[in-house]
């Protein structure tokens, strides 16, 4: 899987870099186990478990500030580290509009970096697409809240 660009800096692209691979290790190990044909959930309930083993912090579920014309919008994503968001899905193959969707949770929490993992393959690096954040200012903390879940 090709690596964040350098121009984030070298030390920012090697950690994100490093949690990504990590954060793919723990869905190969629950797909290995698992193989594919289950629902979204009960993968994403077992990749927090495998996060958790590797000693990952994580969110659950955490709350996109979505406000369509003061209609308050229940989304939200898995996110680790502080950084990462994983969208997790189990359909036939990832499509333009899951990475657009992805996009759009990285637009709106400013996170670094994102996973699409489709767990409905028979090997997981044919569900794996990482998507990276435009980050023009890295001293910008993310828009993120809430308490991590080791």
């Amino acid at each position: 899987m090709p690596s964040l660009p350098e121009h984030r800096g070298d030390a920012e692209a090697q950690r994100l870099n490093a949690l990504t691979e990590r954060i793919i290790g723990a869905g190969i190990e629950v797909h290995r186990h698992l193989g594919p044909g289950l629902l979204e959930s009960a993968y994403e309930e077992c990749l927090c478990h495998e996060l958790s083993l590797a000693g990952l912090k994580f969110q659950r579920q955490v709350a996109l500030p979505v406000v369509y014309k003061g209609l308050k919008l229940d989304c939200g994503y898995l996110l680790v580290e502080g950084c990462a968001v994983v969208e997790l899905k189990a359909v036939e193959a990832l499509l333009p509009v899951h990475e657009a969707q992805m996009l759009t949770y990285l637009k709106l929490s400013g996170a670094s970096v994102g996973l699409l993992i489709n767990f409905h393959v028979p090997a997981l690096r044919q569900g794996l697409k990482r998507l990276v954040n435009r980050f023009p200012d890295l001293s910008a903390p993310p828009r993120l809240g809430g308490e991590l879940t080791a």
